[in-house]
């Protein structure tokens, strides 16, 4: 098959005997529409050659444009033409017709060359790990490229990331994953929808896995970031798929998504509505030890929610230097979260009292954010770029409840409330990231970050008291809660093609304050902090790499963990945040190998971290009520080992696994009471991806969760499973999920706290999840499941 549009001396002729050509009299011109055989798609900058019959040389030659068209002007003489591209086989035309000067070709169609991609593959460039120094890099080589899959199955090949059927990412087993496309925050990069589904294996470059980051990155971080590089190079055309849903509990849902490139734009839109519930099991038991009193709960709680979201957003290219984005989102959701508890009072063994109580909940939550970028990129080096950002997000919550307590056996304990809350939060987030390369070895980085936090809570209770609600001022309050980040940055690294080493230094100032308006109660904080990073990484051979890194991270308290006010669903069992709460800082050492062996590839990880001011939530009690809160105490040590892996031991077989060990020094004193031990905990993932005959891909994951010591108890450990089955009909075009979370309704949450006074037992279960999902991919995207996740 020729590509020789590959070859630059090639593309310098065809220009070259195009002039000729258009030069002489008697000119024919050729004309035609390249399309794909199976999906009708144009084929944009395929080769289309034009050869003499008689002495087989070539005569001139162009590509197609964006939409699969060409157009070609030749001297007339005898010809025929070859129409290549990677992937496709090669079409010889010998047999046309010349009218007026022209020859119509009209739509060509290719079909695709399974055997030359064969071809590819062994000739070298398949997808592999390169090995940087903050970060290991997976090129995506035509292996994958010229299959036509989507960004998510080309994550799934990624050493130490997985995606389950259903699309869930994980990084070394654990999610919370933030996905950036291009190193920047991204609506295409929205895991709550099927966004990933438009970006096909073919636009993407490579993708950046960073489990330790440097600097660059704010302090606060995450478990991991993904960041995809996509191809100057997009694909043109139409993308976009739309999906329809359904499950029980109920989870039905409808999402699409549209994507349209041209050489300077790129829009793209998203849209998702549906309805769904979140039912929860519970129990507690809350054993006061002195006088031997108990109370008993159990119920079931239900968010039940009707939502709606869409997404605008265009990238401009305003030439091949700068580039411009601008997204916007916006998002409603209508809540209703009835729940059910039955209490039982007991003194020693007798019955005092039994009743039950229920609640009616109403909520109403707009929501949007937007985004604008600027990427500007260097004419000395592709590398060398400047990026300016700004983000903004808006989240509202206006919400009423109803709780109604009804005796049913023993003392009266009828004691109706009501609630109301009224929540706001905006978000604004500014950032400038400068890069440039000074030599092939040496690299500088540098930038600035501005977060701004705005909250709002307005909440108040109102207990029914003769015939009347009457505010209850002991438990009603408004929180302000205000926290601004300024982060500067700056980093410097050497690295050539065995050994490197990186160096980056940031500095954060946090300005928090918090009012309770009603008491005015303030809190105001204000801190500097220094979080420095060393870097380096060494390669040992093509399959055996070491890393190790330092940082320092921190993290801040969240707003619910600083709010003193929380729901009374079960006014025995509340939880509260703390105003005066302090951030904990973590200094992080980690020492990582990389390599593969045969069709196995492996990641082992040592690493060491140290925090200070550690948050953990503490249990007070009184009245037989367990209040529980967040509290700073001491520090915790801990030495953990992580090792996971992939292997393929055949085309249709894929197996993955994860395994974390952690074990932990706590030392503290809380109100007298020290807090002194050690323990470890560990979980293990397994999973298996199944090919079958007839496009079908079955999936089995089990995970185990150790049980471990808290500071005042312990909580279990859990097994569970996850099943999920997909059939691709159509190449891929359409898709059908079947997925079963927790099949066996065993991934239960256990607490105890033992103390000397008092002893307490919290039970939560959410249960089985089943769903089921049919996609239709069009253009060049493939079809993904919209999940109809919680954003």
């Amino acid at each position: 098959m020729k590509t020789y549009l590959q070859h630059p001396f090639f593309v310098l002729f065809l220009i070259a005997t195009t002039h000729i050509a258009v030069a002489q009299v008697q000119n024919i011109e050729i004309i035609g529409t390249l399309e794909e055989e199976e999906t009708a798609q144009p084929i944009p900058y395929a080769t289309v050659a034009v050869y003499n019959t008689t002495t087989k040389e070539l005569i001139t030659g162009n590509t197609t444009g964006d939409r699969g068209k060409f157009r070609i002007t030749i001297a007339k003489a005898d010809f025929y033409l070859e129409i290549s591209f990677m992937g496709y086989k090669t079409k010889t035309i010998t047999k046309y017709s010349v009218f007026n000067g022209k020859v119509d070709l009209g739509s060509i169609q290719l079909s695709p060359d399974r055997q030359a991609l064969d071809e590819v593959v062994v000739t070298g460039e398949v997808s592999k790990t390169v090995f940087k120094l903050d970060k290991r890099v997976f090129n995506v080589g035509t292996d994958i490229s010229s299959t036509g899959v989507s960004a998510l199955e080309v994550l799934n090949n990624v050493p130490s990331v997985n995606v389950s059927i259903e699309g869930d990412i994980t990084l070394r087993g654990s999610g919370g994953v933030q996905i950036l496309i291009n190193g920047k925050p991204s609506v295409l990069a929205d895991q709550s929808g099927n966004a990933l589904g438009t970006i096909t294996a073919d636009m993407i470059e490579s993708i950046e896995v960073i489990t330790n980051p440097s600097a660059k990155y704010e302090a606060s971080g995450t478990s991991g970031i993904l960041n995809i590089i996509l191809k100057k190079e997009e694909k043109e055309g139409w993308n976009g798929s739309i999906s329809i849903n359904t499950g029980t509990p109920d989870n039905h849902s409808i999402g699409g998504s549209l994507n349209r490139r041209t050489e300077h734009f790129n829009l793209f839109t998203q849209f998702g509505a549906g309805y769904r519930s979140l039912p929860r099991d519970t129990k507690a038991i809350n054993r006061n030890l002195t006088n031997d009193e108990t109370v008993f709960s159990n119920g079931e709680e239900f968010r039940n929610e009707a939502f709606f979201n869409i997404t605008l957003g265009t990238d401009y290219h305003l030439n091949q230097y700068n580039v411009f984005t601008l997204s916007g989102n916006f998002a409603y959701e209508i809540e209703d979260q009835p729940s059910k508890t039955n209490f039982s009072f007991f003194n020693g063994n007798d019955l005092v009292s039994r009743w039950v109580r229920n609640e009616t909940t109403d909520a109403y939550n707009p929501k949007w954010q937007y985004e604008f970028n600027w990427k500007k990129t260097f004419q000395n080096n592709e590398d060398h770029t400047f990026q300016l950002s700004a983000l903004g997000s808006f989240f509202g919550k206006d919400q009423s409840s109803l709780f109604t307590d009804t005796t049913l056996e023993g003392d009266n304990v009828d004691s109706n409330q009501r609630t109301a809350t009224n929540f706001q939060q905006a978000d604004y987030t500014f950032k400038a990231d400068y890069v440039n390369p000074l030599t092939k070895e040496y690299t500088i980085e540098t930038g600035a970050q501005y977060v701004i936090n705005d909250v709002g809570n307005d909440f108040e209770v109102r207990d029914f008291i003769n015939g009347d609600y009457v505010t209850n001022e002991d438990l009603t309050n408004n929180f302000e809660w205000n926290q601004k980040v300024l982060g500067l940055y700056a980093t410097g690294a050497y690295e050539n093609d065995i050994w490197g080493v990186k160096l980056g230094l940031r500095i954060e100032n946090t300005d928090l304050s918090t009012l309770l308006t009603n008491t005015n109660e303030a809190n105001s904080q204000n801190f500097t902090n220094l979080f420095p990073t060393l870097h380096t990484s060494y390669k040992v051979s093509e399959n055996v790499s070491f890393q190790a890194g330092y940082s320092k991270r921190i993290f801040r308290p969240r707003l619910w963990d600083l709010n003193p006010f929380f729901n009374i669903r079960n006014n025995f069992n509340v939880r509260v945040g703390n105003p005066d709460l302090q951030p904990e800082f973590t200094d992080s050492y980690e020492l990582t190998s990389i390599y593969k062996i045969g069709k196995a590839s492996m990641s082992s990880s040592l690493y060491h971290r140290y925090t200070t001011d550690v948050v953990e939530r503490v249990s007070s009690f009184e009245n037989n009520v367990t209040l529980t809160t967040p509290q700073n105490i001491g520090t915790s040590a801990s030495l953990g080992f992580e090792t996971n892996g992939k292997y393929n031991p055949t085309k249709w077989l894929t197996l993955t696994g994860d395994f974390n060990f952690n074990y932990f020094d706590r030392k503290g004193t809380f109100e007298n009471q020290t807090f002194d031990f050690t323990g470890s905990r560990w979980s293990s993932r397994l999973g298996s991806k199944i090919g079958l005959p007839a496009d079908i891909d079955l999936e089995l994951t089990g995970n185990y969760s150790s049980g471990f010591e808290t500071i005042q108890g312990e909580q279990r450990g859990f097994t569970s499973l996850d099943f999920g089955i997909r059939k691709k009909i159509l190449k891929g075009k359409i898709v059908a999920n079947l997925g079963i979370r927790d099949v066996f309704a065993s991934r239960k949450q256990e607490r105890f706290v033992n103390q000397p006074t008092f002893e307490t037992y919290d039970y939560g279960l959410r249960g089985r999840f089943v769903t089921f999902g049919i996609s239709y991919g069009f253009g060049k995207g493939e079809a993904m499941t919209y999940s109809g996740r919680r954003r």
